[in-house]
């Protein structure tokens, strides 16, 4: 959940296109965005007045303390009053955003965005997330369905009493609704929504090209590897793993690597980048749960955290859990289904077609002319991940962690672990069918394939790594070491693993500082060879050339190597963007390792007149890296056609690029660009000590658009610091700057 499988529903949204909402609705949202720039929001003690504090169903009192960045610490009596209380928090941050979530979940999206928006509300409702809802609910322990159930209470008291609303439920037309169990659930399977499915929707559309077979071992080719190839002394090896579409890491430190003696944990999450953000900082006690850290909004559990014995974070594991089965022969049951528009009184009908492998995904807009094609996903299977985050939560060891992570299904994640004796480890978390471990024929299977679904592996069967002897374990959305079982087909390279275990080996005893420092680095080791092989073909006398050879593979702000080195890269992407053509080369999850094999393959004079060519055009008003790399912060909303700059509240200089361990990723950067995607959290932890942590967020806690802590976090966010998160109630109580008393 902590990764690009984390909170994809924003990522839906940025998706819509121009087609996506009509010009009364744009016109509404832009004024609203307008408005909220022009006039300051409100005040942290207005937002908090706001809260309902009195006639609540709760058995007891209950305390929120908040610090100055409305940052709270929950402390109930009971666990019933602990998750109504978290969910009234939810609701009070973020409760746009929450309920945008659930009509992307549930294919809603029409009622916000009006006629246009109906095509994606029938894809949505293809996909289904819901469908496993009613049979995870009805095998669910009493103890989290209590839980599952004062969440949603909490939620749907908010939307009825808390006043004001936000202003943006009104740009969208949203009327707040009660919430119940399923809403909730229903939105943690859109969370856990298939980060493969990017892929393989763009890559399916091109298997009628005759090149199809040499097209799909292209990308697959190093899936089965145990590792993917690093570049050695092949510096287009090291090109060809530069630009991926993945994100997250996460580091653990072993105790006797430690400067406090005890283990440490640092994770930064990558996701993609907007206001409000897709986490939200917190702590609750009750008698069965003591954690802090980073949720996601309108779920009730802590993705990346810790208790008083073990930390716990993560990074998409890519788990393929979904596959493609050929549907020309399976027998389809059609379901008709209303979709409620704004603005318009008459409902729209579509239709829905499923499968016994699951739905025709074939009929949604974006596959228009493919053969029929089932879609089955582990996510239309019941399996309980609330219960297994509940229980990671109250583990105590690392025999307690692993148990509860085999209850999660998805999203795959790679879960690093930390705990207070000192260990540190990692496992692959995923429900996966039990396919041979070597890459597929085709990206889309015969019938008969589906017997693989019949039983699925847990985590208990994947890889999985416990105190290594040099005590730093580390995870970045690289492919794990072979298993009986396939994990999935595209990974991220392995350079940002290797160069934070560099990082961390290069010091003896490592500190919170260090690790807070690592969180910010911005030096790439893949660029030098690659660097040093354009050198080599570049005339020596323009300005490029000289950027480039007093380059270290820093990612600076100020730095013009860096500038020039993706311009560069970017002029030769046009060169050759790919033997199979420039859509299949960007249907790809890590299209620079097709790059790769069409400049190997490039005529030599033509290759060595590009790189001239691009060298010349590159150091034309060469612009240090900063004032290219743009850090623009928008409401989510500014994603939408014509209210882009209405709702940008940020364009700032940033470092950092698409390798680097602070991830600012991009796409092909010869001018100015905004950055898309990357670090938007950080979490720091040392088990020494229960109030040694800290949080910071891109961004702000507040999704009220121009609060006071809307955007408060930025300062320290570019800074490196952050935010303390004490697990001790008395220590939350010493700092907070308010008391919400929460009364029955």
């Amino acid at each position: 959940m902590s990764a690009t499988g984390g909170m994809a529903a924003m990522g839906w949204w940025a998706e819509l296109g121009d087609r996506a909402a009509g010009a009364a609705v744009l016109a509404r949202i832009g004024a609203g965005l307008a408005a909220c720039r022009l006039r300051p929001g409100p005040r942290f003690a207005d937002r908090l007045a706001a809260l309902p504090t009195t006639g609540l169903p709760l058995s007891r009192p209950v305390r929120v303390w908040w610090d100055a960045h409305a940052i709270p610490f929950i402390d109930a009596e009971t666990d019933s009053d602990a998750a109504f209380a978290l969910g009234l928090v939810h609701a009070h941050l973020r409760l746009t955003q929450i309920e945008v979530f659930r009509r992307v979940a549930t294919g809603r999206t029409a009622e916000m965005l009006g006629p246009a928006a109906v095509e994606l509300d029938h894809g949505l409702r293809l996909l289904d997330f819901g469908r496993a809802v009613p049979a995870v609910l009805e095998r669910m322990p009493a103890a989290t369905r209590a839980w599952l159930d004062c969440f949603a209470a909490g939620l749907g008291h908010y939307a009825a009493h808390g006043r004001p609303l936000p202003p943006d439920l009104a740009w969208l037309g949203i009327r707040p609704e009660p919430w119940s169990a399923a809403d909730v659930l229903t939105v943690g399977r859109l969370a856990g929504a298939d980060v493969n499915w990017m892929v393989l929707f763009n890559l399916v559309r091109l298997r009628r090209r005759p090149d199809w077979p040499a097209l799909w071992h292209a990308v697959t080719a190093e899936a089965g590897a145990v590792f993917p190839p690093l570049a050695g002394t092949d510096p287009l090896s090291v090109a060809a793993t530069r630009l991926t579409r993945s994100g997250s890491n996460a580091l653990a430190v072993a105790a006797h690597r430690s400067a406090s003696g005890a283990a440490l944990m640092a994770a930064d999450p990558h996701l993609s980048l907007m206001l409000p953000g897709l986490w939200l900082a917190g702590a609750v006690r009750s008698p069965s749960f003591h954690m802090a850290g980073l949720m996601l909004p309108g779920l009730p559990f802590v993705a990346i955290g810790r208790n008083r014995r073990i930390a716990w974070s993560g990074t998409a594991l890519q788990a393929a859990s979904s596959e493609l089965f050929d549907a020309h022969a399976l027998p389809a049951i059609a379901r008709r289904q209303s979709v409620a528009v704004r603005g318009r009184r008459r409902r729209r009908e579509v239709v829905l077609r499923d499968t016994a492998l699951g739905p025709l995904i074939s009929d949604a807009a974006p596959l228009a002319g493919c053969p029929p094609l089932a879609l089955a996903w582990v996510g239309h299977r019941p399996a309980d991940e609330l219960s297994a985050w509940l229980d990671i939560a109250r583990a105590g060891d690392w025999t307690e962690f692993a148990a509860a992570a085999a209850g999660l299904a998805v999203p795959g994640q790679t879960l690093v672990y930390a705990d207070g004796d000192g260990h540190v480890g990692k496992l692959a978390a995923a429900h996966l069918p039990r396919r041979p471990p070597t890459p597929p024929a085709d990206a889309v299977l015969p019938p008969e394939a589906a017997a693989a679904w019949d039983d699925l592996a847990t985590a208990a069967e994947l890889p999985r790594l416990f105190d290594p002897p040099g005590g730093i374990v580390v995870s970045a959305n690289e492919q794990p070491r072979r298993s009986a079982v396939r994990v999935g087909l595209f990974f991220a390279a392995h350079h940002r693993r290797l160069r934070l275990e560099r990082l961390a080996r290069r010091r003896g005893r490592l500190g919170l500082e260090d690790l807070a420092g690592f969180q910010q680095d911005v030096g790439s080791d893949a660029a030098p060879g690659l660097r040093d092989w354009l050198l080599a073909r570049l005339p020596p006398d323009g300005a490029a050339a000289a950027a480039l050879a007093g380059w270290d593979g820093q990612y600076g702000e100020a730095s013009l190597g860096a500038a020039a080195f993706e311009a560069i890269l970017a002029r030769l992407h046009r060169f050759a963007h790919g033997e199979f053509g420039e859509s299949a080369y960007w249907a790809s999850w890590d299209p620079e390792r097709l790059l790769h094999r069409r400049l190997a393959a490039s005529d030599a004079r033509d290759l060595a007149a590009a790189i001239a060519e691009a060298g010349r055009e590159a150091g034309k008003a060469l612009k240090p890296w900063g004032e290219l790399h743009r850090l623009r912060l928008a409401h989510f909303t500014a994603a939408l056609p014509l209210c882009g700059r209405l709702g940008r509240f940020t364009d700032l200089p940033s470092g950092g690029g698409n390798e680097t361990v602070m991830k600012t990723a991009h796409g092909l950067a010869d001018g100015r660009h905004a950055v898309r995607f990357g670090a938007n959290a950080r979490f720091l932890a040392d088990l020494s000590d229960p109030d040694r942590n800290s949080v910071v967020l891109l961004g702000g806690q507040d999704g009220w658009p121009g609060s006071a802590c809307f955007l408060d976090q930025l300062p320290l966010w570019r800074a490196g610091a952050s935010v303390p998160l004490p697990l001790r109630p008395e220590t939350a109580a010493a700092a907070a700057v308010h008391l919400s008393l929460l009364r029955p």
